[in-house]
């Protein structure tokens, strides 16, 4: 098993200790109830580096007083089963009081990138995202860091992050991990009624569907946008957040059809609010 870390400190001696030894430390953010897809990204963090370190925590600061704090699903053992499975050495496990023990006056956030998809429909959740990945980056040191695709715009927060804060982590974007009718995994996924999950692929049927017109030769920006808000308004079970085809590093909304962008979709299945995303002209 991987060992345990209640406390900043003794995970933060504890790399420290790896990298003195001469070990380049792969690191994963998660806030639990892992699932296949986080294990890909600590199989990555254990491939490409010497050690494989994670964290375990569910950031308050990243919720909405709406939103599902207090139900977020929480399954420690098997999470750090899951780990150990894939490799983890080391993994942090803090407690809310342990990571904020004072309330949080200092927030990180990013400018621009933030703006649209996820953050007009959540306006405080990249700053809440910003500031713990900034925190735990410290906590870490340097570092390669894991993030999942399916997450874009949050992985592209982070990067951006990091470059303009100058801080010595790479940050690694690895692929979206599906089961098998394409739904992309998501720990909330586990939310979803029987009905629900049986609707949900249309996410990913529909961005393909999008992905292959662009390939055919479609540049109109609004006719490829309307292939996945069709697909996704004739699926009773699903609501339509947002259907986006963007640049793919400053998230820019397209003027054309083209080169290095992707597509964003946002939808909810009853409560449940789903995100997915693919690569188009790349």
């Amino acid at each position: 098993m991987p060992e345990v870390h209640a406390t900043i400190d003794s995970f933060r001696a504890a790399l420290d200790r790896e990298r003195t030894a001469g070990w380049r430390i792969g690191f994963v953010p998660t806030m639990g109830y892992l699932h296949e897809g986080h294990g890909s990204l600590l199989r990555a963090a254990a491939g490409d580096c010497d050690v494989a370190a994670a964290s375990i925590f569910v950031n308050p600061l990243q919720f909405a007083a709406s939103e599902d704090l207090s139900d977020y699903p929480r399954d420690l053992d098997r999470d750090l089963a899951l780990a150990d499975d894939c490799g983890a050495a080391h993994v942090l496990v803090p407690s809310v009081e342990e990571m904020y023990p004072t309330p949080m006056l200092t927030t990180v956030t990013v400018a621009d990138i933030t703006a649209r998809y996820e953050g007009a429909s959540r306006p405080t959740h990249f700053a809440g995202v910003a500031t713990v990945v900034a925190k735990l980056f410290s906590i870490v040191g340097p570092c390669a860091a894991y993030f999942g695709e399916k997450d874009y715009q949050q992985l592209a927060v982070v990067r951006r992050m990091a470059a303009d804060l100058s801080m010595p982590v790479d940050v690694v974007g690895c692929p979206i991990v599906r089961e098998a009718d394409g739904l992309a995994m998501s720990s909330r996924n586990v939310y979803l009624t029987e009905a629900q999950r049986s609707a949900a692929p249309i996410l990913h049927r529909s961005l393909r569907a999008a992905a292959a017109a662009a390939a055919a030769g479609e540049r109109s920006v609004a006719a490829v946008e309307a292939v996945v808000a069709d697909a996704i308004a004739a699926e009773p079970e699903a609501d339509l957040d947002y259907a986006a085809l963007v640049d793919a590093a400053t998230l820019e909304p397209a003027t054309a059809v083209g080169g290095g962008q992707r597509f964003l979709v946002a939808a909810r299945f009853g409560a449940t609010r789903l995100l997915d995303n693919i690569a188009v002209g790349s």
